[in-house]
């Protein structure tokens, strides 16, 4: 009788290594676009000794797209850790559009830029790569114990 109920029992979208991965690190990009944004739209001379590059753009503006995406990015990761099928793909499109969002931001802050693409990346890839239907199986790449 327990193994019946062992074998049927799903795993929990919580359980599942790569969703969680993805997740919090989108919701925790999220939270440290805020803060730039924020920075930037507090004080907009504080990114002001960047060199002149050929994208060069008003600061409040790129404060105000920070701050949008950030808020939509922490959303995103924490509907990702329950397990919604569309914060998979509103995840994927948020972390593509911070790769551009913060490549247009390097002259300003190259280091955090450089950071943030390669953090965003790996969102991408941890979100494609998951699936559903393996980590309720505990097949290859669940990232499921049992």
């Amino acid at each position: 009788m327990s193994t019946d109920l062992s074998s049927s029992r799903r795993a929990s979208p919580w359980a599942s290594g790569l969703i969680v991965f993805a997740g919090g690190l989108l919701a925790v990009a999220g939270v440290f676009q805020i803060f730039v944004g924020t920075a930037a739209l507090a004080h907009d001379t504080l990114y002001d000794g960047a060199p002149r590059y050929v994208f060069a753009f008003d600061l409040t503006v790129w404060g105000w797209v920070q701050l949008l995406t950030g808020v939509l990015s922490v959303a995103a990761g924490l509907a990702a850790l329950r397990g919604q099928t569309w914060a998979r793909v509103v995840g994927i499109g948020l972390a593509g559009l911070s790769m551009v969002v913060q490549f247009m931001f390097l002259p300003h802050y190259p280091a955090w830029s450089s950071v943030v693409i390669a953090l965003d990346v790996m969102v991408v890839w941890a979100l494609a790569t998951y699936s559903p239907d393996a980590a309720a199986e505990g097949g290859p790449g669940a990232g499921t114990r049992r």
